[in-house]
């Protein structure tokens, strides 16, 4: 744990966001814009070592826990994309996928409803 904060303090590179974008959502092009803005990516991705900044890096890092840990539980991606895009009572009929990359904390909740799934307590 304490290197990868050292590597998001340092600036995880942006190569980080793609592979995240590339497991969890295929399909949408967005995607990565829901941590950069668009202008800002295609700026970065100009630069010799396009690198994410430190709470980009934090909500890539926060995100890539919850994807391991619906692979772990689901051992599928589609049926983890499907909890992750699928809305939720616990979660205000909200998607976890949208909980869990609007802030860190909405991470540890959805990270929270996947372990009350995988070991009870009624996800």
């Amino acid at each position: 744990p304490l290197a990868i904060a050292n590597r998001i303090k340092a600036g995880l590179p942006l190569s980080s966001l793609e592979r995240l974008s590339k497991a969890i959502a295929p399909d949408d092009a967005s995607f990565p814009y829901r941590f950069v803005p668009r202008a800002t990516l295609t700026r970065r991705k100009g630069a010799s070592e396009p690198k994410l900044t430190v709470d980009e890096g934090n909500r890539v890092a926060a995100v890539a826990k919850v994807w391991e840990f619906a692979m772990e539980i689901y051992h599928d991606e589609i049926k983890a994309r499907e909890f992750l895009y699928r809305s939720h009572p616990m979660l205000e009929n909200q998607r976890p996928i949208d909980v869990a990359t609007d802030t860190g904390i909405g991470a540890d909740l959805v990270i929270n409803l996947l372990g009350r799934a995988a070991y009870g307590g009624g996800a």
